[in-house]
């Protein structure tokens, strides 16, 4: 199932909203949040985020995601920044990384988590999953 006009709509209006919390993070753009093998954290996308990260990897000019045996996130491009940055998951979004701030206390993005999980109904997705299976299965699926 690819994501329609509609859903993509939605997926960016959730992102918007994100962009619009009063909430003050200050990513400085490290990559710190990006290595999963040392943070020991991994995103877990639903499969609206995973769709709209698929289709980032997608305008990346990449029909596949990259090998990484480093334990880094495989949308980490060479240059140490993320290849799909528009199209960062809610995750990246909402900075689960300590250098940035931390993460966003769950009450200020409970709303839009439930947006999430209703657009994943939706698109018929089994809950949040590991980034690396959830978007290479989209990319299966575009």
């Amino acid at each position: 199932m690819s994501l329609s006009p509609e859903l993509r709509q939605e997926m960016a209006a959730i992102y918007k909203a994100v962009a619009e919390r009063p909430l003050e993070r200050i990513c400085a753009m490290s990559t710190e949040c990006c290595q999963f093998r040392l943070t020991g954290r991994t995103p877990m996308l639903t499969k609206g985020e995973a769709m709209y990260a698929a289709i980032g990897v997608r305008a990346s000019g990449r029909k596949k995601l990259p090998e990484r045996d480093d334990g880094a996130c495989p949308l980490l491009g060479k240059n140490g920044r993320c290849m799909i940055y528009a199209h960062r998951p809610f995750g990246c979004r909402t900075h689960f990384c300590d250098a940035a701030g931390g993460p966003y206390p769950r009450k200020h993005v409970a709303d839009l988590i439930r947006r999430l999980e209703v657009l994943d109904e939706r698109l018929k997705g089994d809950g949040p999953r590991p980034i690396q299976g959830a978007v290479a299965d989209a990319l299966e699926e575009l």
